[in-house]
């Protein structure tokens, strides 16, 4: 996997009420921006017009320089993870995981390898012949981290993954994000509603950054 780099250029996104003010920022690889922000201030509607879900009003969308700004979801390479994992309940943790990579053509030695690999980041080695059910939330959340990253993408989206979560549990999965980032070379845009989970997030990243909206 290799680095690159988010760009947003006087952005402006969603209906009249969503962010009305043009926003410019770049997250390098493997940097974290926090997006934070009370609920109704345009953050989801960022993440969604930066994957190509929701079109920009103005501006532009750049990944490692190029324009995406009209290209479709599909084609930007840019990985979600929500609040809620969404994950194949009748799938196993690796099956989950290596879905990704069996869709863009790899085999099932490959896929297999490629995701008890990311298990083994996420800290889940072992795991992967259990079933969804039998995972806590936090692991859950960990799951649907690991399948975002294995279909190899250029930015990740991160959707207040960890706010149904405790505040320990929260503290540990923003380390192994920043952790993951780093070592993946991936930027990530980070939304919260929490400052002091936002300051987390960015801290210990020395090019991390913060947006208010």
């Amino acid at each position: 996997m290799n680095g690159h780099t988010l760009t947003c250029e006087n952005l402006t996104i969603g209906y009249e009420s969503a962010l009305g003010e043009p926003v410019t920022f770049t997250v390098p690889p493997g940097s974290v921006l926090a997006v934070v922000g009370p609920s109704g201030c345009g953050k989801s509607t960022l993440l969604s017009t930066i994957a190509g879900v929701i079109p920009a009003r103005s501006g532009r969308v750049l990944i490692d320089g190029v324009d995406v700004t009209q290209m479709p979801t599909h084609a930007r390479k840019v990985a979600m993870v929500f609040q809620e994992p969404l994950l194949f309940p009748t799938m196993t943790v690796r099956d989950n995981v290596a879905y990704g990579p069996r869709r863009s053509g790899a085999s099932a030695s490959e896929a297999r390898s490629t995701a008890d690999e990311l298990l083994s980041w996420v800290d889940l080695a072992g795991l992967g012949d259990r079933n969804i059910d039998q995972l806590s939330g936090g692991q859950a959340q960990r799951v649907s981290l690991a399948r975002a990253l294995a279909s190899d993408p250029a930015v990740v989206c991160l959707d207040e993954p960890f706010s149904a979560l405790d505040a320990p549990l929260r503290s540990r999965l923003a380390a192994d994000v920043l952790a993951l980032v780093r070592r993946t070379g991936i930027p990530a845009v980070h939304v919260t509603h929490d400052p002091d989970e936002a300051e987390t997030m960015t801290l210990n990243n020395s090019s991390g950054s913060i947006l208010s909206l």
